[in-house]
């Protein structure tokens, strides 16, 4: 797990007073608190020297990411980012899967993320107009990567196809949090994926279905400043190719991100106002300025795949929230704030510092409070609704 230093997060003072330039003593990264599986915060680690890293000169190399990035501007469409849902069910008191598409269709909500294939949940949801991300167990990576596709024609067919149509299906997410909580099918991601993309390719599904996997935010090694983001390096003979695969495909690498795990066990160094959207302009790094934690850490992923070499992937956010209750800043008005603004911000395609007018697709964790959810107690309270079916809290999701 490493050392367990103080919180590195610091600013100096730039010309702007209004703008502080992002410095540090040291080369900071994110290390994940092993009860909060997927999230992360801010350490501090020795280095020589501290001072402005925001000089930059121009390369060749720049160039290129820019024209990437102009390629992925111009190839995306002019309708709003999607937003969707986590419909988790770590819980004994939610309402009945047709409940449950009754409320999405009430509340405008057209896009849902599963976090498995119950034969269940996927019928209720069977000719109802919203789009899907289905979940592929991580215990079931093994057996795809070897049976090549045939048994990914096998699972397909009886675990999703047989139990909704094809044409409500967005994404196939291949396993969660691999490279964070359960390394050992790291080697099973690509291959597994490979033989879901040929079975998706015979079936002339594969552009219509993307597969992706998403990952925990701590798979950085060096998300600040943001255009210092790093992969862990002890992930990347995996990484690669499904970087790889993803840019050959079109398919988003898919994160997730949670200001609010970064605030709460830093309370000191990170501002409540950076995690909740609600911050001047507080960061500078190489001429852009931030003044939230969520453009910060999606810039930092986009910055660590152009070192990679992979400047035109875009990025999907697969969790992010913010808990109504059970510790510091765990309450409704900040939750409304927060989430409130994610919305705003994909529904506007604003975008990020690095990548301003190309939306972030976001999926809001979660639709219900989960009563048997371990952990600390806020885990339970990110319901956007309450088990009866009532928003926790005023959000429009148009």
């Amino acid at each position: 797990m490493g050392t367990s230093d103080e919180l590195h997060l610091r600013f100096s003072q730039s010309p702007n007073p209004s703008v502080q330039e992002a410095t540090s003593l040291n080369h900071g990264y994110y290390k994940s608190d092993p009860k909060i599986t997927g999230h992360f915060y801010y350490f501090k680690q020795k280095s020589q020297s501290s001072g402005n890293i925001a000089s930059h000169t121009m390369t060749i190399q720049d160039v290129f990411f820019s024209l990437s990035y102009v390629l992925l501007i111009l190839s995306s469409s002019t309708a709003a980012a999607s937003i969707g849902v986590c419909y988790g069910r770590v819980a004994n008191n939610l309402l009945p899967p047709p409940d449950v598409v009754n409320l999405l269709n009430a509340n405008g909500i057209s896009n849902v993320r599963l976090f498995d294939a119950d034969p269940t949940i996927l019928q209720a949801f069977s000719g109802a107009a919203v789009e899907l991300m289905i979940g592929v167990p991580n215990e079931n990576l093994p057996d795809l990567a070897s049976g090549g596709p045939d048994a990914a024609n096998q699972w397909l067919q009886n675990n999703i196809f047989a139990h909704v149509p094809a044409n409500q299906i967005r994404y196939i997410a291949v396993g969660n949090e691999i490279f964070f909580k359960d390394t050992f099918y790291m080697p099973f991601v690509v291959p597994a994926m490979r033989n879901l993309q040929q079975v998706l390719q015979t079936l002339n599904l594969s552009d219509k279905i993307k597969l992706s996997s998403p990952h925990a935010a701590s798979i950085l090694s060096t998300p600040f400043p943001p255009s210092a983001g790093a992969f862990d390096p002890n992930i990347l003979a995996d990484l690669h190719p499904l970087l790889q695969f993803l840019a050959e495909t079109g398919a988003p690498l898919m994160v997730n991100v949670y200001p609010f795990f970064s605030y709460v066990n830093n309370p000191n160094d990170i501002p409540l106002n950076y995690a909740l959207f609600n911050s001047p302009p507080t960061v500078q790094d190489n001429g852009l300025v931030y003044d939230n934690l969520f453009d910060a850490t999606i810039d930092a992923f986009i910055s660590a795949m152009e070192k990679e070499g992979f400047p035109g992937i875009p990025v999907a956010v697969t969790e992010t929230g913010w808990p109504t209750s059970g510790g510091e800043a765990a309450a409704p008005e900040n939750a409304l704030t927060y989430n409130g603004n994610i919305i705003r911000r994909a529904s506007n395609n604003i975008g990020t510092p690095k990548r301003p007018g190309a939306g972030v697709e976001v999926f809001l964790f979660g639709l219900f409070d989960e009563n048997e959810k371990a952990g600390m107690e806020y885990e339970k309270h990110f319901g956007l609704f309450t088990n009866g079916g009532v928003k926790a809290y005023d959000l429009n999701f148009n």
